[in-house]
């Protein structure tokens, strides 16, 4: 899984009707105060041990500033909500010409378990966990808090066995 992991002080999401451009009615916007956005990528060989990674670490993820205004608190301690986007271009790979290539991003059915997957085990953890919706086209809307952005990558952080 590839994930951007951004602090923020506000964020929202609307979903687009590809007909007429306008936001869909049947999508009730989805708003956070402070906390985090989530765009994440999954690839077809991602499953519960990625999930389970990801989840504790963006979790205990320690990018809010404490009292002393130094980076010591996660999103758990400081009770804020994380706004979870499912964005395939995370594996765009643009080595060759001008157009990228989405070959490496996980097939949609898969894609959207193992997304449902991470914000359910979030969800676990006690944090508020609301969506856009996979495979739609959006507008996300954020204020990037810093700004913090962190990119995770499960193939290169994971221990391996």
């Amino acid at each position: 899984m590839k994930i951007m992991v951004q602090r923020v002080s506000a964020a929202t999401v609307d979903v687009v009707d590809e007909r007429s451009g306008e936001v869909d009615a049947s999508f009730a916007k989805q708003s956070i105060g402070a906390g985090l956005v989530l765009l994440v990528g999954v690839a077809d060989s991602d499953g519960a041990q990625e999930v389970a990674y990801a989840a504790r670490k963006i979790a205990g993820m320690r990018i809010f500033e404490d009292e002393s205004g130094k980076m010591n608190r996660s999103v758990v301690d400081t009770g804020g909500d994380i706004l979870s986007i499912s964005q395939f271009t995370l594996f765009a790979d643009c080595k060759h010409g001008n157009r990228p290539s989405f070959v490496s991003a996980g097939k949609p059915e898969h894609a959207r378990a193992v997304w449902e997957e991470l914000n359910q085990a979030l969800a676990d953890q006690g944090i508020t966990v609301k969506t856009g919706r996979f495979g739609a086209h959006m507008r996300v809307s954020l204020t990037n808090d810093g700004p913090v952005t962190i990119p995770l990558d499960t193939d290169q952080l994971m221990p391996k066995n």
